[in-house]
């Protein structure tokens, strides 16, 4: 296959329209409401999470491989550019997505429901680079390491951006370095010039800004592995990992208008697996209608679902959506509150106004 060239990144810059800012600085931004409805996230819509200020990386910029391993090395982005290239489609969520829906409202940024997005990432398979350096027997975990780094008011000093994989997640074919999105170098925003991509977990295992992977013996304690992007319930840390199963009503849009005969359609996506099933359910109802499933655009994306209902009488509905995936996880009513926030795949309901007559 011929190689794909790295040109210098995007410059920093985001169309205000195609994406709902959450802070500007650094900046944190979410999928518009009315753009979750499309299979593949229009690129300017992806949505943003950055931890700190943007690190001045240009062309010139290296990869260092090392840790316990037999050759470390450096990889420069035109020895990336010249491998074979892998191309995954991915559904990826913020650990922090729906954070806003949590009460009482934890800390952190205040996620809506927009903070995830489905896109095609093209690069190199992790897998590739870990060979070649040849890990030692005793690695447990590969950690990534960003070049962003910032002060955080619970530590001392400035902090990088840093999180592990287990091996059996690093060494799949799948979680690949990326240098492009939708076809298109990265931009800054998005990790320019390299960036991991790690299928089935939230956004945080696929580090931007890419600067190090490290092979190591013992299970990464690092701030963003065991102070942040972690479930955090009374006495218990336990860090975030795969997304957990979710479902969300794209069509009628919460708040919005719709007749009693309605066609309504959503996303469902489970980092544990496919999904199975998808139910629906209509005020307080305990009768559950289960969806028709259609194909995602791949094994990583999210699963298009929909379903034929007949509201109640004429005036305010609303509709929830309840998923299960094939390993047999199921969107719970309520899930158990966690300080910081993360993972609310809680089931969720869209509120419509319902017009006079069935058609």
């Amino acid at each position: 296959m011929p190689s794909a060239s790295i040109e210098s990144p995007s410059p920093a810059v985001h169309d205000e329209a195609a994406l709902d800012v959450v802070r500007a600085e650094p900046l944190c931004a979410e999928t518009p409401t009315r753009l979750l409805a499309a299979p593949i996230t229009p690129a300017a819509s992806v949505y943003v999470r950055s931890n700190f200020a943007l690190p001045p990386l240009d062309a010139a910029h290296v990869i260092d491989i090392g840790g316990a391993v037999r050759a470390p090395f450096t990889v420069s982005l035109p020895e990336l550019a010249a491998l074979p290239r892998r191309h995954v489609t991915v559904t990826i969520e913020c650990a922090g997505n729906g954070r806003l829906g949590m009460d009482p409202l934890p800390t952190g940024e205040p996620w809506r429901y927009g903070a995830v997005s489905t896109t095609t990432w093209s690069g190199v398979s992790l897998r590739t680079l870990l060979e070649r350096a040849g890990l030692a027997p005793d690695v447990v975990e590969i950690l990534g390491i960003g070049a962003d780094a910032g002060p955080r008011d619970d530590a001392d000093g400035d902090v990088r951006f840093a999180r592990s994989l287990p091996i059996a997640d690093a060494m799949h074919p799948d979680t690949i370095v990326a240098t492009h999105m939708a076809g298109e170098p990265l931009s800054y925003d998005h990790g320019a010039p390299v960036r991991l991509i790690v299928p089935g977990w939230y956004g945080m295992a696929s580090v931007k800004w890419l600067a190090r992977l490290e092979a190591i013996t013992t299970p990464f304690t690092g701030y963003f592995q065991q102070q942040r992007y972690v479930y955090e319930v009374e006495d218990t840390v336990e860090p975030v990992r795969r997304a957990r199963v979710k479902s969300m009503i794209t069509s009628p849009v919460d708040g919005g208008r719709c007749d009693r005969e309605v066609l309504v359609q959503g996303w469902a996506w489970s980092g544990a697996g496919a999904i199975a099933r998808v139910e629906l359910a209509v005020n307080e109802a305990p009768i559950w209608i289960e969806a028709a499933l259609g194909t995602p655009v791949s094994a990583y994306a999210w699963t298009p679902f929909e379903a034929e209902l007949v509201l109640p009488d004429a005036g305010a509905a609303t509709i929830r959506s309840r998923a299960t995936d094939m390993a047999g996880n199921v969107q719970p009513e309520r899930i158990q509150w966690n300080r910081l926030g993360y993972g609310n795949n809680a089931i969720r309901r869209i509120a419509v106004d319902v017009a006079d007559e069935v058609r």
